[in-house]
């Protein structure tokens, strides 16, 4: 059996992250050996975001709150989450949601998912879509609304 205390993280944070999405991460699936579950501690600094309003088509992502009170976005409008407050986030455009620290103090939540490939991942903010297959090289960001024919490029030849 893994073991891991997540009661103080060690957060990387990423330094191409916008102003804005600045947000501390801790990604305790692999250090427990996971392969169906996601599960990462998050801290978002005051003013900071988790990530851009998205939805998924293949996962179901579930959030906890562990500290601070942030404030979560979803099709019917914002609201102000406590310590302790879970929340599911279903597959599909009902799903949607966005995470922000609203307040002066940091916030904390705990973040878990299924683990799916392929799995598409959709922006209604900024109009993109994101397929991501398990292998970096093949994984696509693009806007919705461009796409090309199914034999685009195809010469029914083969090297």
């Amino acid at each position: 059996m893994q073991r891991i205390n997540i009661a103080s993280p060690e957060f990387g944070y990423d330094e191409d992250d916008p102003e804005g999405f600045r947000s501390g991460m801790f990604r305790f699936g692999p250090l427990l050996a996971a392969k169906q579950l996601g599960a990462s501690v998050y801290e978002l600094p005051p003013g900071q975001a988790l990530c851009p309003y998205h939805y998924e088509y293949a996962e179901e992502e579930w959030l906890l709150v562990l500290e601070g009170s942030p404030t979560v976005r979803h099709p019917a409008g914002s609201e102000r989450l406590d310590p302790w407050d879970a929340v599911c986030f279903p597959p599909g455009p009902d799903g949607a949601h966005g995470i922000r620290n609203d307040t002066a103090s940091p916030v904390r939540v705990l973040m878990f998912s299924t683990v799916m490939h392929p799995a598409a991942t959709v922006y209604p903010d900024s109009d993109k879509v994101a397929v991501w297959t398990g292998n970096k090289e093949d994984d696509l960001i693009g806007r919705r609304g461009t796409s090309l024919d199914y034999f685009d490029g195809e010469t029914g030849r083969w090297p």
